[in-house]
């Protein structure tokens, strides 16, 4: 899709994201921004994001859509073959630093990878 334009609701956006170090739902994304720009503009920005390697995303233990900040990635190749832990009690859901080796598969391209782990995290384990 090409470089995404760094209008003011681009950089609302992003903000949020280098402000966590967690992911964060899309629900919860359209809910803090709705007062800033509508539901559309919030799917809209996260769609050209992800196209361009700035976000990546993956569903998570409700059904939705989470969003967590990519690390290497580019328009040409997403590098988010890795896992995604969600506590079951809190909800915080992160990404996890681990490499996971993909099988290859005869007669099979694997463009992606979705691993959701769930438990209970670190702070609800206290």
């Amino acid at each position: 899709m090409g470089i995404i334009r760094k209008t003011k609701s681009v950089d609302t956006l992003l903000h949020i994201f280098e402000r966590s170090n967690t992911a964060i739902s899309v629900v919860e994304l359209v809910d803090l921004l709705h007062h800033k720009m509508n539901k559309t503009t919030v799917y809209r920005i996260l769609e050209r994001l992800e196209d361009e390697g700035t976000l990546h995303c993956f569903m998570g233990k409700d059904g939705l859509k989470w969003y967590a900040r990519c690390n290497g990635c580019s328009s040409s190749r997403h590098m988010d073959s890795h896992p995604h832990f969600q506590c079951m009690t809190c909800g915080k859901t992160e990404c996890l630093t681990m490499d996971i080796a993909i099988p290859a598969i005869a007669n099979r391209k694997i463009d992606s990878v979705a691993l959701l782990l769930t438990g209970s995290c670190e702070d609800c384990l206290s």
